[in-house]
């Protein structure tokens, strides 16, 4: 994933991993074959900070370890609204295409695979997801991130478009 380098501290943070896919990865050699493995970690919060990261080593438990390193550098902070997202964003990240709505209070998580550990992970409850295109876990899990990643604060935006002074900073500048 090149992205910005996140600044978000996991430290401070509560973080769970949870394992997505393992991958079984031979390499022809003049001896034979050399087996590796690659692990797809998610790490989340529940209250709206989520990673992925990819692990590459010869045991299984290596490659998670490594994988749930990789996803605490790469943390990043979803707004939520409640607990669903504020708005409608569909993602392609090479030949996946994620697409996530908003959905009312108590409907559920409705997504399969890579889209639900990542929204589980991030702390969403309420959300329609439909995952379009390749069923590879990588790409999917980086196409939600990445449709996380878009997700935008709807009050942030209106007071940006109409460039006007919140409520709180106009009472200081009358007086």
């Amino acid at each position: 994933m090149k992205q910005p380098i996140s600044r978000i501290d996991p430290a401070e943070l509560n973080l769970n991993d949870r394992l997505i896919s393992v991958n079984r990865v031979a390499k022809v050699m003049k001896g034979g074959k050399r087996l590796r493995f690659s692990a797809l970690v998610v790490t989340g919060d529940g209250a709206g900070h989520v990673g992925i990261g990819i692990g590459k080593a010869n045991e299984v438990p290596a490659a998670i370890a490594k994988g749930g390193a990789q996803a605490r550098k790469n943390l990043i902070k979803v707004p939520l609204a409640g607990a669903t997202i504020p708005h409608e964003v569909m993602v392609t990240y090479g030949a996946a295409q994620v697409l996530l709505k908003p959905a009312n209070q108590g409907t559920g998580l409705i997504a399969g695979g890579s889209v639900r550990a990542v929204l589980e992970a991030c702390g969403v409850k309420d959300v329609l997801a439909k995952s379009l295109g390749t069923s590879n876990p990588i790409n999917v899990a980086r196409a939600t991130i990445k449709a996380l990643s878009q997700l935008k604060v709807p009050e942030e935006v209106l007071t940006r478009r109409k460039g006007t002074v919140s409520t709180g900073e106009a009472a200081t500048n009358e007086q």
